[in-house]
């Protein structure tokens, strides 16, 4: 049966008595309103006509009573006493209460109402009793006198009713109960009194007995169980342990049940085949457990012998420990390399700055001197005998020039060296202080050298043995050593520790070692050796790898050294310099052609070589008249500058085999000799020094040039020495020097200028036995 919907009710207080009768609902006509017993707390409500409800409600009412339907037309006269149950003071009844339809109202009233009611009575009655308020009070306090319990004491009658009161009351008065709409809904738990949580905390504690004697009784079958293991009860003889689910109680262990006879004897016997059992399951599980032990050590000795035996297992663990060593080293040189190249520019930064200064003193102190020599020929010429005004700087400079000349004719006045001429002297020489400076700062650089791979085993820094690990692999494992290109790797691989040895060389020194006598020079001379025993011949890739190496590492270095700190003036730098290439050169002999980086490097030297002509050679031409004698100012630094020009000539001509002839020719003999020594040597006096200078020009030049026998002419670029050779010839014979003639004619010989040379013997009347000539 469907659940009717709970209804909910607005209330109204009225402010005064009369609002009880305008509130007051309708009853029928048939029966009039006689006062129902009222509810605790309520108040009687009477009823009024229909037509009054009709006809006096208003405008503002004709929705509810237009909704009434027939049927509606009575109802008990206990609802007035429930309504006023629910009503403070004088409430009066909502007219919602109206619009409801018959059906609800007749399912509402009690049987005795609705056998009064009939179908007839369709009209309401005109008559309305309503009770006074003495009666309604009366009322009131005999149900509360009623309803009122032996343990419940009420504080104010005017409390509106609970929920138990109305329980009590249901119990007393059947059709006292309101209907379910009028029951109060509770929106909030109601709050509990002391007997519930009594009875709460009762019905807890009894629960927690339950558990309690629960895990008791568990402990007591487990008990017996273990005690019937022991003596070997029969099966017949269980005992019912469980808990009885109706009584809830703890079950005891039952006296009553009787076991058969235990004694001393039976126990001892039944340990004793208890005993019997574990000792033989424990030496069963012995020996499994020493065949297991058994198994595991066949396995390992199984392991270690296909280990030793297959090559497969071998070249497996070769390969992955060759891997990871090859990732190791890249990785330890991946990290290094910033810190070598920061190394590698602090030390060519530092060795650019000292020669980038004494080629700017040099030049300095040309231009100082040079004027000079100007001013005394000024002075000269004005006849003027005054001393020269020279400003601070210049006076110093020539100073220190001075200075420095007198320190070197000490030196090799002390060292025995008497045949030198002025101007070939490098004058390279620093002061102590700038000299300890820059010791110190170089030296910080190769200890900060030293600290790069302080933290590197040996086996990933140094060169033989790394060389030594893939010398294993190249024996152990030919084939994959070759198509893994190893050979042209091991050039990049091996390049950071190259570069690292390198710092501390300096080529320009005439005592630093030679790359030959370096330990990665070695090695890799030993690396290479060992692989000419291999039978695969037609990969060479382990025969270049020094040249390649060369090329790549050492090649760039010289390559720097001259373009930023090689001074062609300087003898010592250009023979060490010289000597270094050479060997280089001699590495790649095999090599069909030359490679990129030496092509560079001939570029630069050929650039630095034409760059010192244009900027540090100088010879002065002076008037006759200046040239008081071989000691005059004028005649000391005219031949300090030609013997410095002859000094850069003998220089250039030391790169013979390394630059190409002409080259070397157009630089030598073009740019120098012809375009300075020639002039100078022209404007000079004729005489044994001049012929001496001539022989000096004629000992540089390369015996390869004239090694052809049938030359009879020398090589064009010598024709302006020759014709100079000839002059001096003609000078000299008609004075005291005419046996300087012959030094002439063997110079002449020399170039292989031999026609001029037949020609002067012919023409002077001299011994032609005395020259090496042939065909003459």
């Amino acid at each position: 049966m469907a659940l009717r919907p709970q209804r909910t009710f607005r209330r109204r207080q009225v402010e005064s008595s009369d609002s009880d009768s305008e509130g007051a609902e309708e009853r029928p006509a048939e029966e009039p309103a006689e006062p129902c017993e009222p509810s605790a707390g309520g108040t009687a409500e009477a009823a009024e006509p229909a037509r009054r409800a009709r006809g006096s409600r208003g405008r503002g009412r004709v929705w509810a009573s237009s909704r009434r339907s027939p049927g509606t037309a009575s109802r008990r006269d206990c609802d007035a006493g429930v309504l006023l149950e629910s009503r403070t003071a004088d409430l009066s009844t909502d007219e919602e209460e109206d619009t409801y339809p018959s059906s609800e109202r007749k399912a509402d009233q009690s049987p005795s109402s609705s056998s009064s009611s009939s179908p007839e009575e369709k009209e309401v009655s005109p008559i309305v009793q309503i009770p006074d308020a003495a009666f309604i009070q009366e009322a009131r306090r005999k149900r509360e006198l009623a309803r009122a319990p032996g343990d419940y004491i009420s504080l104010d009658v005017h409390h509106p009713p609970t929920t138990s009161d109305r329980k009590r009351g249901s119990e007393e008065d059947p059709d006292s109960d309101p209907d379910d709409y009028e029951k109060r809904i509770l929106f909030a738990p109601k709050p509990q009194t002391l007997r519930q949580r009594m009875a709460e905390e009762t019905s807890l504690r009894n629960e927690e007995a339950s558990e309690e004697s629960q895990e008791d009784e568990n402990q007591d079958i487990w008990e017996q169980q273990q005690m019937r293991k022991a003596v070997k009860i029969i099966e017949g003889q269980n005992i019912d342990l469980s808990r009885s689910s109706e009584s809830q109680t703890l079950k005891k262990f039952d006296t009553s049940i009787s076991f058969p006879p235990v004694n001393l004897e039976t126990i001892k016997k039944q340990l004793n085949n208890r005993l019997t059992l574990l000792q033989d399951t424990h030496r069963s599980h012995q020996r499994e457990y020493e065949k297991y032990v058994e198994d595991i050590k066949s396995s390992k000795t199984a392991i270690q012998n296909l280990e030793s035996a297959s090559d497969q297992t071998l070249n497996y663990k070769f390969y992955k420990g060759m891997k990871s060593y090859v990732e190791n080293i890249i990785d330890c040189l991946n990290e290094k390399i910033s810190s070598i190249e920061e190394l590698e520019s602090s030390m060519h930064t530092l060795l650019f700055k000292r020669s980038d200064a004494l080629l700017k003193r040099r030049q300095d102190e040309l231009k100082c001197e040079s004027s000079y020599m100007q001013q005394l020929s000024r002075n000269a010429e004005t006849s003027s005998n005054g001393s020269l005004a020279l400003d601070e700087k210049d006076q110093r400079i020539l100073d220190e020039i001075k200075a420095r000349r007198m320190q070197r004719r000490q030196a090799r006045a002390l060292s025995g060296n008497c045949d030198h001429q002025e101007g070939t002297s490098s004058d390279d020489e620093l002061s102590s202080a700038e000299m300890t400076n820059f010791q110190n700062r170089q030296g910080g650089i190769l200890q900060d050298c030293k600290k790069v791979f302080e933290d590197v085993h040996d086996d990933f820094c140094n060169v033989q043995n790394i060389l030594l690990k893939f010398q294993q692999w190249r024996e152990q494992f030919p084939d994959s050593y070759y198509e893994a290109f190893i050979g042209l790797c091991l050039p990049k691989l091996l390049s950071p520790l190259i570069r690292v040895e390198l710092l501390d060389w300096n080529p320009l020194k005439l005592d630093s070692m030679g790359l030959n006598q370096m330990p990665w020079f070695t090695s890799i001379t030993e690396f290479m050796d060992s692989s000419m025993d291999d039978t695969r011949k037609e990969d060479d890739s382990d025969q270049k790898i020094l040249s390649i190496v060369i090329n790549k590492t050492v090649v760039p270095c010289l390559t720097d050294f001259v373009e930023f700190i090689w001074d062609p003036l300087s003898t010592s730098q250009t023979r060490s310099l010289t000597t270094h290439c050479r060997l280089v050169f001699d590495q790649s002999a095999s090599e069909k052609e030359v490679s990129k980086s030496k092509q560079d490097l001939l570029k630069s030297v050929v650039v630095r070589i034409k760059k010192s002509i244009e900027d540090d050679v100088f010879i002065p031409l002076y008037p006759k008249s200046s040239e008081e004698g071989k000691m005059s100012p004028h005649s000391k630094f005219q031949e300090r500058q030609f013997w410095g020009a002859l000094k850069l000539f003998r220089n250039i001509l030391l790169w013979t085999g390394l630059l190409p002839d002409d080259t070397l020719q157009d630089l030598g003999l073009g740019k120098l000799l012809n375009r300075y020594l020639i002039i100078a040597l022209t404007n000079a006096f004729p005489g044994p020094d001049a012929v001496k200078k001539c022989s000096q020009i004629a000992a540089c030049l390369p015996e390869k040039w004239f090694e052809n026998s049938t030359m009879r002419t020398s090589i064009p670029q010598l024709e302006n020495f020759i014709q100079f050779l000839l002059q001096s010839a003609r000078k000299l014979s008609t004075s005291e020097f005419r046996n300087e003639v012959n030094e002439i004619i063997l110079i002449l010989v020399k170039v292989k200028a031999l026609n001029q040379a037949k020609s002067l013997i012919e023409e002077y009347h001299l011994e032609p036995s005395m020259y090496p000539i042939t065909g003459v």
